[in-house]
């Protein structure tokens, strides 16, 4: 059996694992990234990840250190207002909406948006820049133990790895969070989210908006033009049976649907790429460390597509775990840096979950009483000058 040393070995060939790695790659440590499954790197082929992900202002930093923003920025989308539309009346159009403009808090968009099936392409293609760093896609991580010095990983190829430092980035089933016997708790809603993309008449001029009705929101996010013609992602939330039948539909009536649900915003919204289906659930892992061993990103927690917050956090492990490692560098993952990662971590996430989830059940409101409650508080929430900007920083993860 082949044996490796490593500083730094990621389980999990995601965007996060994939950032971590070159995170990790440029500031001098040695890497190898494992994933069962090769990425899909082009929208068209079966299996794209067609849901998009919004980089806000602190991920970019992170981006621009790993040397990924220069090769993502020609293809983002800037985000310069979030807004939240109330189309909750007894008809399905706009009865409130709320405008949160970066240009409040700050000279930059809140962030920028780009698809994933993208962002993997472009991330491998910088991995393979990096001399110190491998990435092994279709090689999964098959076996873990950790002892005081040391992470030794057998993977399914039959290699064994010694890392100083084990990244489990590996999904909200963590098979390493798993071997390592650390519990989760989690959160389900009965929702479900349809991701797809969509052209229409009508320029987006950088407005994410989300649309509130009942089953979730309704969101769509700035794209690139696409062949001249303005073009957005739209996650779209409800509950589970409702999204298989929405699925399921042949593309003219999906459209009806959808452009029912839109509350009209745009005008009349295309269909252009397929539709993939993702389950929805709130998660965090009952602590974000364990012997030689570090999660992030989905390993470590789970929350709901609202305010771009998912990946964010993601970034943020990355950010606090290799600001701790370069501290250490003669030995990344001792015990005292493990545990540091921790405590900066473990609290803010999980107030993250707590205010994603109490957002997310609002949205689900059905009756129309309830929905109207919550249109009573985003007007007053949104009146508040003080309050307002309070939200927006909070959002960015900024002070």
């Amino acid at each position: 059996m082949t044996r490796i040393g490593t500083d730094i070995l990621i389980s999990g060939g995601g965007v996060a694992g994939l950032t971590a790695a070159a995170a990790f790659g440029a500031a001098g440590f040695s890497v190898i990234c494992v994933d069962p499954a090769p990425p899909v790197t082009d929208g068209a082929q079966a299996g794209a990840d067609m849901r998009t992900t919004a980089f806000l202002q602190p991920s970019v930093e992170v981006l621009e250190a790993a040397g990924l923003w220069e090769r993502l920025a020609p293809h983002a989308a800037a985000l310069q207002i979030m807004r939240i539309v109330d189309a909750g009346g007894e008809i399905a159009e706009p009865r409130l909406t709320k405008d949160f403009d970066a240009a409040d808090i700050s000279g930059q968009p809140f962030g920028w948006n780009l698809p994933n099936w993208l962002l993997r392409r472009e991330m491998v293609a910088r991995l393979a820049e990096l001399p110190g760093v491998e990435f092994r896609p279709g090689v999964a991580t098959k076996a873990v133990m950790t002892r005081e010095r040391e992470a030794l990983v057998t993977l399914s190829d039959g290699t064994r790895i010694a890392a100083r430092l084990l990244i489990a980035a590996d999904g909200r089933n963590s098979p390493v969070r798993e071997a390592l016997g650390i519990g989760v708790k989690t959160m389900r809603y009965g929702q479900k989210a349809l991701a797809f993309a969509v052209t229409h008449p009508q320029p987006h001029d950088n407005v994410s908006t989300e649309v509130h009705r009942s089953g979730g929101p309704f969101t769509l996010v700035p794209l690139p033009d696409r062949d001249g013609t303005p073009c957005s992602a739209v996650v779209w939330m409800e509950r589970g049976p409702e999204v298989a039948r929405l699925a399921a539909l042949p593309q003219p009536e999906f459209e009806q649907e959808m452009n029912l649900r839109s509350a009209g915003l745009y005008g009349p919204l295309t269909l252009v790429s397929a539709r993939s289906v993702w389950p929805i659930i709130s998660q965090i892992a009952d602590r974000f460390s364990g012997e030689r061993t570090a999660l992030i990103a989905e390993a470590a927690h789970v929350v709901p597509p609202i305010g771009a917050q998912g990946l964010n956090m993601s970034l943020a492990d990355t950010r606090a775990l290799l600001e701790l490692a370069q501290e250490n560098p003669a030995d990344p993952g001792n015990r005292a840096m493990l545990n540091s990662y921790n405590r900066r971590r473990w609290p803010e996430v999980r107030a993250r979950v707590t205010g994603i989830d109490l957002l997310n059940r609002a949205s689900m409101m059905g009756a129309q009483g309830l929905r109207d409650m919550r249109a009573t508080a985003l007007n007053a929430l949104y009146s508040a000058a003080p309050v307002r900007k309070t939200l927006m920083r909070a959002g960015l993860g900024v002070k």
